[in-house]
């Protein structure tokens, strides 16, 4: 095993996992990040860290066999969500352990990418800020997306609601996606993915706060609007010319729900006991998670071709099986589950839903494209939904932010 530094492009989630692993090993670190710090690509928006792919096991218990501290960051435990189906219909799934976590990304210090950046440093990783690196110099890519399978829009808010999490399944809302509410200690982000490109998105948006605000009792008072986009692709490799891909860096992502954190710190931990000889990292990365980024495009591809019709199918069936085996998380688990019908369908998605495309850096992936929209998605907004973009409007030139361009997808 050599003894030379090692050098991590992106201050990321897996390149801080990376970091703080190689550190705690005795070996030299330095990551390199072009962004002023930690979360700076983030608006303080929630995200969820979820809790039934990889293993059965708590993702916070095997943090702390990596020597991570999952005290370093504020996390709010979750065992139930409003299930909203696409007619309005509100189920419960539920579950007896955590069934997912909710986190703040951004540069606050209570916020994942700060405590992660905090482990790096306590173990003696040295991070430079505001500096470029080539790849090619580094031996672990963390890097973040470059290019856009899908969108997602969200408001940031005040609210009066006690802690709460939603979760839609509605094709007008969300062409070919989902929305959610996420309510966190008198703070909620209302958000809306689009998986088809669109134009005037922001009406979207506008449309799912309107919902949301005519269901539940928020008494609303925006903040921020944010937004970020997802690029989905599958590598030909994850070692490539000697460099170890990990995270969004490495197509390590949810296709289905956009899900990436726990991928994320997973991938730069194996890539970090790879670099100590502790592991094959192109072998484990195929054993642990390529089969659930499989099983995650398998069912991107089938929710891309149904409407709210099969999304009330999904829904309907979740809680039968729920009824049936006592726990809302075995569905989510079974989602994932490559069996012999998901084996049989990757050939089908593979050449269907995915575009065959060389990289800058050489590699060759199989990319999911943003897909055009449909005609079912063209509509007239709601009076409720005007309202609020009035509403809006009159906030964003009193100086209220967007960390994003409403026009185009």
């Amino acid at each position: 095993m050599s003894d030379e530094p090692v050098h991590i492009l992106g201050a990321g989630l897996s390149g801080l996992a990376a970091a703080t692993y190689l550190a705690k090993a005795g070996r030299e670190v330095h990551v390199h990040e072009i962004r002023s710090d930690s979360g700076a690509r983030f608006d303080g928006d929630f995200q969820g860290i979820e809790n039934w792919t990889s293993s059965e096991s708590d993702f916070f218990d095997e943090m702390r066999e990596w020597g991570l501290d999952p005290d370093e960051f504020k996390s709010d435990d979750f065992d139930i969500i409003d299930l909203i189906h696409p007619d309005d219909e509100i189920t419960n799934p539920i579950t007896d352990g955590v069934a997912f976590r909710v986190v703040e990304r951004g540069t606050d210090s209570h916020c994942i990418d700060q405590g992660f950046k905090r482990m790096a440093m306590a173990a003696g990783a040295t991070i430079h800020y505001g500096t470029r690196r080539s790849p090619e110099d580094c031996h672990i890519v963390a890097a973040g997306p470059k290019e856009s399978s899908a969108v997602a829009f969200g408001e940031i808010f005040h609210t009066d609601h006690p802690n709460h999490v939603s979760f839609q399944l509605n094709d007008k809302l969300a062409p070919g996606a989902y929305s959610y509410l996420i309510i966190i200690d008198g703070i909620g982000l209302i958000c809306t993915c689009l998986w088809r490109k669109q134009k005037r998105t922001s009406r979207y948006l506008n449309e799912t706060i309107a919902w949301y605000e005519q269901h539940y009792d928020l008494n609303r008072r925006p903040i921020k609007r944010v937004g970020g986009k997802g690029d989905f692709s599958l590598p030909d490799k994850y070692v490539y010319e000697g460099r170890y891909y990990v995270g969004e860096a490495g197509g390590l992502q949810d296709f289905m729900w956009g899900f990436g954190m726990r991928y994320a710190v997973t991938s730069g931990v194996l890539a970090a006991k790879a670099v100590l000889g502790e592991c094959h990292y192109e072998k484990e990365i195929r054993k642990r998670l390529v089969p659930l980024v499989r099983a995650s495009a398998i069912n991107r591809f089938l929710m891309n071709r149904v409407g709210d019709r099969g999304f009330k199918l999904v829904a309907n069936h979740w809680m039968k099986d729920q009824r049936r085996k006592g726990d809302g998380l075995a569905f989510m688990r079974w989602l994932y589950s490559p069996g012999p019908l998901r084996l049989m369908l990757w050939p089908l998605v593979r050449f269907g839903m995915l575009r065959r495309k060389q990289l800058k850096d050489g590699r060759m992936v199989r990319r999911m494209p943003f897909r055009n929209s449909l005609s079912r998605d063209s509509w007239e907004p709601s009076p409720k939904a005007e309202e609020i973009a009035a509403e809006w409007e009159s906030i964003r030139k009193g100086g209220g932010s967007v960390s994003f361009i409403e026009g185009d997808a």
